[in-house]
């Protein structure tokens, strides 16, 4: 199937039933690079809130296990979905989510906001530098995805659409983007991360080339300076180059999706190798649909 066809058999879906399907298409044939560099691009704006870097911090997940805490975070979404939200697989991912998530006193606002990131990022990285913009079937179902994937966590006030979730995700951003050190030292272990996939002597240009696609806001709250315009220049055109060389390659087939490639996990991995060590000795903890409140007398 080309590209332009697979564009129109996605036209003709419905997000409201299909969404899951549409979302397996863009994550896993359309825009698998660029999906993951939305949500790269979403783990650090959510740096730029400091209870949130704060708390990252405290953890020292990023500090003393970064590339694992990366891995697992963009492994339990992939789980999710895998084999549907909602079969027996995605119900099991979204329990260990939470048994993790239910160590900490995390706000509903602050799960929201990092809900909308990871739906307005790869939207926003993807009509910028994918190959093509997303349809208004695959915004949707983005949106579609991000609200399920929050009901099972138990999180409570979603946008029931796309335009919901990036109204909340920028009004957050002007009421709690602010400079704190936790900011800088979170988002300096992830950078390390990111550049540590490249051979030694690239490293720090891959450095600047990924501060040089982020915003003046974000970078302000993180604590980075803006890079020379020449560099964000020529990040922007090197992006740009990208897209058009993908948009003239052969279309991904049907019979061969991507999938992720984790450092972390070599030869593969369980949904018990996720997350800290010390989430896999706590009891499971239920969806929010698992537990209807009780009748009052």
């Amino acid at each position: 199937m080309g590209r332009y066809s697979r564009l129109e058999r996605i036209r003709r879906m419905d997000p409201r039933r299909d969404h899951e399907e549409i979302f397996r298409w863009i994550t896993r044939y359309e825009f698998p690079w660029d999906y993951m560099q939305g949500v790269s691009v979403a783990f650090l704006r959510d740096y730029g809130v400091p209870r949130i870097s704060q708390l990252l911090h405290r953890t020292q997940e990023f500090e003393r296990a970064g590339q694992k805490r990366y891995d697992d975070t963009v492994l339990v979404a992939y789980e999710m979905v895998r084999h549907g939200m909602d079969s027996p697989h995605g119900r099991a991912t979204a329990r260990h989510l939470n048994r993790i998530h239910g160590r900490y006193r995390i706000a509903n606002e602050d799960y929201l906001y990092v809900l909308a990131t990871t739906v307005v990022g790869p939207k926003r990285w993807i009509d910028r530098y994918g190959w093509r913009p997303l349809c208004p079937q695959e915004t949707e179902s983005l949106a579609l995805v991000g609200r399920r994937m929050g009901e099972m966590m138990g999180i409570t006030g979603l946008p029931a659409d796309y335009a919901g979730f990036e109204q909340l995700h920028d009004i957050y951003e002007k009421e709690m983007f602010a400079y704190d050190p936790a900011n800088r030292r979170v988002a300096a272990a992830t950078l390390r991360i990111i550049t540590d996939w490249y051979p030694r002597p690239l490293r720090p240009l891959v450095a600047r080339l990924a501060l040089a696609v982020l915003d003046e806001p974000l970078l302000t709250a993180l604590g980075f300076r803006p890079q020379p315009r020449l560099v964000r220049t020529a990040a922007h055109l090197l992006l740009r180059a990208r897209a058009l060389l993908t948009r003239l390659l052969p279309a991904r087939p049907g019979w061969w999706p991507s999938r992720p490639k984790p450092r972390s996990y070599p030869f593969g991995w369980t949904l018990d190798d996720l997350g800290p060590h010390w989430a896999h000795h706590r009891p499971p903890a239920p969806l929010a649909d698992e537990n209807p409140p009780m009748e009052p007398r």
